[in-house]
């Protein structure tokens, strides 16, 4: 069969006949090129195969052959057309139809009726000649019919939707094609949802979007043509973990399986100030520190050097006039007979602390998790040689990590096999028919290294461990501060405009001085949230300055106060009548 233009061929074909299977022969969209329509795009090259699936028309345009105005009809046109017999000399272009019922005609036989619309539109004969219509002027017209095509191509994920003035020429292969099947691809995201039986095997369409999370050698076989076994889905618990060898080493960085074999022992934190030793406190693990900086004492402050040891017991409520929390710890000595001396050390304070570990314990990563505060720094202690970590001495365990994974195994080496979050490295893939069911793997990796970059994106997404700072205490004001203003009343007295300008005496200069030698004696007097807060205390009634007495002998000097004040005001008044 010979070819025809994509137009000609669905404005023939029979919707009863549906699927027909085409074959892309020539035209302008050809070797690779992209047509794009509505959002939908799609790939046409010569020799590709498309089932034709569903067609639909979406408008019908008329063409006034006198002065070649187009415009669109509707759809539900009540109309009659009347075909325009052709002048001697002219010819007529057999009409193409795939239905084998349809008979053609002689042209006497169908110029002398009425056509409706959708007679129009079903017959090729009718359709291609003139026409006339009262209806909608007394000119010739032409009609020019548009559909919306649904076909199925290979490699397609979903239905394509082309319009049927699509410039390409095609031809009909359905016979040709019956046991031709289309392939549709799928991405990881969709198998991890998809009810489809696994295990099964797949190969790739394209390999991942850059840039790669992962940095494992398994990611560089991820190729255009690499097969792969899909075994299981389920959710996996991962460590983001990092490592830098020496002060300006190379750093790694990895997410843990929950599976792996090997084991680690803490090492000593450091801590800055006392704040951070009381944020480390935990409900059962116990905190020993070894004094690394000296710390100048006063008489209110004991004295703390290098090599002091602490036991750090617990966190102290502010119950003095200077407002803070104080951490309680034992001072060791070192002799088991003398009782240990307890001291007060104020929160805020700037020192230098290491902890001081007492056991040699191995742990296991679930119990890394279990009995350790991520995050943390921990030694690693290899199994054997072939341990992933074997050179990475330290370790810094950061969070653990739920996702859902897909365990994969290369086609060719199916006895190692890895978990890819399809959520941070998706790939499209078809399944591959007549395939034999994979083996189960018997191995899979246990740690995968991650490019810098992601490691950093994971730690931006994770949820902060790490407390809110600290609150400074509420001022203790005065009560006629906190006194609620009346209605029109100044907040300045006519006793405090009248006198001179405030100069400080000696006395409360030198007091100013000893309070900011305190303060920088005590810099940080603040109270550190941490653990459940008591209660608020209840606040006194505020007092009006006025001349009633009040009950309370605590508010005696506040009457004093408003007396002297009245007076003052008094005296004022009397001033100005005099004069």
């Amino acid at each position: 069969m010979d070819s025809i233009s994509f137009q000609q061929y669905i404005c023939n074909l029979d919707p009863t006949s549906l699927p027909r299977v085409v074959k892309i022969c020539s035209g302008v969209y050809f070797q690779g090129s992209v047509y794009e329509i509505l959002g939908s795009e799609c790939c046409l090259s010569t020799g590709d195969l498309m089932k034709i699936v569903d067609v639909q028309l979406q408008k019908v345009t008329c063409e006034n052959m006198e002065n070649g105005h187009m415009f669109d009809l509707p759809q539900d046109f009540k109309g009659l057309f009347q075909p325009i017999p052709e002048t001697p000399g002219g010819t007529q272009k057999k009409p193409f139809s795939l239905n084998p019922f349809s008979t053609q005609s002689k042209t006497a036989e169908f110029c002398g009726r009425l056509y409706s619309l959708q007679e129009v539109l079903r017959s090729a004969a009718v359709r291609q000649k003139r026409l006339s219509c009262l209806e909608i002027g007394r000119s010739e017209f032409q009609l020019y019919p548009v559909y919306k095509v649904k076909a199925i191509m290979h490699f397609r994920n979903g239905v394509v939707k082309i319009d049927s003035t699509l410039d390409v020429e095609v031809v009909d292969v359905t016979e040709e094609s019956r046991d031709v099947y289309f392939i549709k691809p799928l991405m990881l995201s969709e198998v991890l949802l998809s009810d489809h039986r696994l295990p099964v095997e797949a190969e790739i369409l394209e390999a991942p979007e850059l840039p790669i999370a992962f940095q494992s050698d398994w990611v560089s076989c991820l190729s255009k043509g690499c097969r792969v076994h899909i075994h299981s889905k389920g959710s996996s618990r991962q460590i983001l973990a990092s490592s830098q060898q020496g002060k300006k080493g190379a750093c790694h960085y990895f997410l843990l399986s929950s599976s792996y074999k090997g084991t680690f022992r803490r090492c000593p934190r450091k801590f800055s100030s006392t704040t951070e030793l009381a944020l480390s406190l935990g409900p059962a693990r116990k905190l020993q520190v070894v004094v690394t900086k000296d710390h100048n004492s006063s008489e209110e402050m004991p004295l703390f050097t290098v090599g002091d040891r602490l036991r750090v017991l617990s966190l102290a409520r502010a119950d003095n006039p200077s407002g803070m929390d104080m951490l309680v710890c034992c001072r060791d000595n070192g002799e088991e007979e003398e009782e240990e001396e307890q001291v007060r050390l104020p929160l805020f304070l700037e020192a230098g602390f290491v902890e001081d570990l007492r056991d040699n314990k191995k742990y296991t990563l679930s119990e890394v998790v279990q009995e350790l505060q991520l995050p943390c720094e921990v030694k690693v202690v290899p199994k054997d040689a072939a341990d992933p970590l074997g050179s990475v001495s330290i370790l810094r365990l950061e969070a653990q990590i739920k996702e859902h994974c897909l365990l994969v195994s290369l086609a060719n080496e199916p006895s190692l096999a890895f978990e890819i979050p399809p959520k941070w490295m998706d790939v499209p893939l078809f399944f591959t028919e007549g395939s034999e069911k994979p083996s189960p793997p018997t191995s899979c990796s246990k740690v995968e290294e991650l490019s810098e970059a992601f490691y950093y994106h994971l730690l931006k997404l994770l949820p902060s461990n790490v407390p809110p700072p600290p609150r400074p205490p509420k001022r203790r004001d005065s009560k006629l501060n906190n006194c609620p203003e009346k209605p029109g009343e100044r907040k300045t007295s006519a006793a405090e405009i009248s006198k001179p300008p405030f100069r400080e005496s000696k006395s409360q200069e030198s007091a100013k001085t000893g309070a900011r030698q305190d303060s920088l004696r005590y810099p940080n007097q603040y109270t550190i949230q941490y653990g459940p807060q008591r209660p608020p205390k209840p606040t006194k009634p505020c007092f009006q300055v006025t001349g009633t007495s009040a009950s309370d002998d605590s508010d005696h000097d506040y009457e004093e106060l408003c007396e002297e004040v009245q007076k003052t005001v008094h005296k004022l008044q009397r001033a100005s009548i005099k004069h």
